[in-house]
């Protein structure tokens, strides 16, 4: 309060001898004005929040919906936080989407950080002009780039990031030299962390080295081509292996084989890796925000490196190498893959894919670069060979051109497949005017047969009413051929031939079906004289 007097009555003094009283107070006013500035400024600079950017590349609206929700951990924040009625919105429907988010400690109470999430869908190079305003001089040593793939189609992993990699490069390349000067810093100290640099990547202190070298030098493919920013791949939907493995055959063979291509790329770019599945918790958000350099005041988090679990993968930067990448699986050519790499990035950016009648004007017109081959070495042609799409398996048996950028089915010209087509329908038609004729003939066939039948059935008919019934004279008397059969089958019945012990007239016909007629009159005479001896 002294010193606070003192300095009151010095300005009131030296403002008396100016002989100007309103002066006095306006020159008090100005004073006190200035401290209150001072004093509100200090404390709002003491309770600013750190600024974090991410560059979100890939995926689709849904994947990064998901990904932004495992970072922010909202489901934790609505059942700590009643009073919450709704989450920052993520608008990422169209171009450049934006999201932004707060970093919680430990406690859930502490502000960390803030993160804004700048999303990316379509690597098209229309979208370069977006992302360059977002890297300045100020916000480089602040960002991370982060690419994400789906599980659901690992065959197109190494073309979409080779797509993303060279679209920053064009980004990048036109930034201001400030900018580049920035990059390439942070580049050295991201090169450094985990080697024996001054901090390690989960904010613990590194173990400090004679003559300021690194504990750990960079071995070969490691940091060959750096961006100029820290990247990170999120490998989305890993609950997917398991259908790979059931419906389509895929083994451990093939899981291995992607992630060894995987970590020799990245390798490249000194850039982390992770395997992600839904409502599974997992270290991303140890990952992303230990990259951006946000660690917890109260509870350290270390990240851990897993190689071993093939649906939980973790490859944190600065631990990998080729002699790791090739104990995973041997007779892995890890040189190559990285060679191919280099020379996948010395190619032009393509255009981007299209659809619809973009596609169409693109074809028509005869210039397409999704059709250029891939060149003579390249690693995505060699992950493609080794990680075949299973829906392009057929094209393959059938020996035609797989690559991805083709048309699948060429159509031929109408009034040829019309000239075709009436070459069938007259060859159907003449088989089936002659099997109309061969069944015209069977049927009249068939009816000239049934025709005959009726016409000897009647005649027969005709002669036996004609005729008359069949009477021929035994012994004087008149007998009937029909009436003398039907009694003898209607006696061979009853069983009387059986009894008396002799034949039948019946039998002896079956027996000898070609009786003359002398035989047949002296059985019909014998059989009265037995009549007439038994009378006497």
């Amino acid at each position: 309060m002294a010193g606070n007097t003192n300095r009151y009555s010095t300005y009131t003094a030296a403002s008396t001898n100016t002989g100007a009283g309103s002066d006095s107070k306006n020159g008090d006013a100005a004073e006190k004005k200035e401290l209150w500035n001072s004093m509100l400024s200090s404390v709002a600079s003491g309770r600013r929040l750190p600024e974090k950017n991410i560059i979100l590349l890939g995926g689709s609206v849904d994947s990064q919906r998901e990904f932004f929700e495992s970072l922010a951990n909202n489901e934790l924040r609505r059942s700590l936080d009643r009073n919450a009625s709704r989450t920052p919105p993520v608008a990422n429907s169209f171009a450049l989407g934006y999201a932004y988010y707060d970093v919680l400690d430990a406690d859930q109470e502490d502000t960390l950080a803030r993160i804004s999430l700048y999303t990316l869908t379509s690597p098209s190079p229309a979208f370069a002009s977006l992302l360059q305003p977002l890297l300045t001089p100020q916000s480089i040593p602040n960002t991370l780039i982060v690419v994400l793939l789906d599980w659901s189609e690992p065959w197109k992993w190494l073309r979409q990031l080779r797509e993303w990699i060279l679209l920053l490069r064009t980004v990048l390349v036109s930034l201001s030299d400030e900018c580049k000067e920035t990059m390439e810093e942070v580049m050295l100290s991201w090169r450094d962390r985990g080697r024996g640099g001054s901090v390690n990547l989960d904010g613990s202190a590194a173990v400090p080295t004679a003559d300021g070298e690194n504990a750990v030098p960079v071995g070969p493919g490691e940091w060959e081509d750096a961006l100029g920013l820290p990247l990170a791949v999120v490998c989305q939907n890993a609950e997917k292996m398991e259908y790979l493995e059931k419906t389509q055959g895929w083994k451990e063979e093939e899981f291995d084989v992607v992630l060894q291509f995987m970590r020799t790329v990245l390798l490249k770019h000194g850039a982390s890796m992770i395997y992600t599945t839904p409502s599974v918790p997992s270290q991303l958000p140890t990952l992303i925000h230990s990259s951006l350099g946000i660690h917890s005041l109260l509870k350290k988090q270390p990240l851990k490196h897993n190689v071993i679990d093939r649906d939980k993968i973790v490859v944190p930067p600065n631990w990998d190498s080729w002699g790791k990448i090739r104990v995973l699986r041997d007779g892995f050519g890890v040189d190559q893959v990285s060679n191919g790499w280099s020379i996948d990035l010395d190619q032009p950016f393509p255009r981007p894919h299209t659809n619809g009648a973009a596609a169409e004007s693109e074809h028509a017109d005869g210039h397409d670069d999704r059709a250029a081959p891939d060149p003579e070495g390249s690693a995505v042609t060699l992950y493609e060979n080794a990680v075949q799409d299973p829906t392009m398996d057929a094209l393959q048996l059938a020996g035609r051109n797989t690559h991805s950028t083709e048309l699948e089915v060429e159509t031929i010209d109408t009034q040829t497949f019309l000239a075709q087509q009436l070459k069938v329908l007259e060859a159907f038609k003449q088989k089936s005017d002659e099997a109309s004729r061969e069944s015209a003939r069977h049927k009249a066939s068939k009816k000239v047969d049934d025709d005959h039948m009726m016409v000897g059935s009647e005649t027969e008919a005709k002669v036996l009413e004609h005729i008359g019934p069949v009477q021929f004279n035994m012994g004087g008397i008149q007998v009937d051929a029909d009436d003398m059969v039907q009694r003898l089958k209607e006696r061979q019945a009853c069983g009387s031939g059986d009894e008396l012990g002799s034949p039948t007239a019946e039998d002896i016909m079956d027996s000898t079906p070609h009786m003359d007629t002398e035989n047949l009159q002296a059985f019909f005479h014998g059989l009265m004289n037995r009549r007439g001896a038994t009378t006497k």
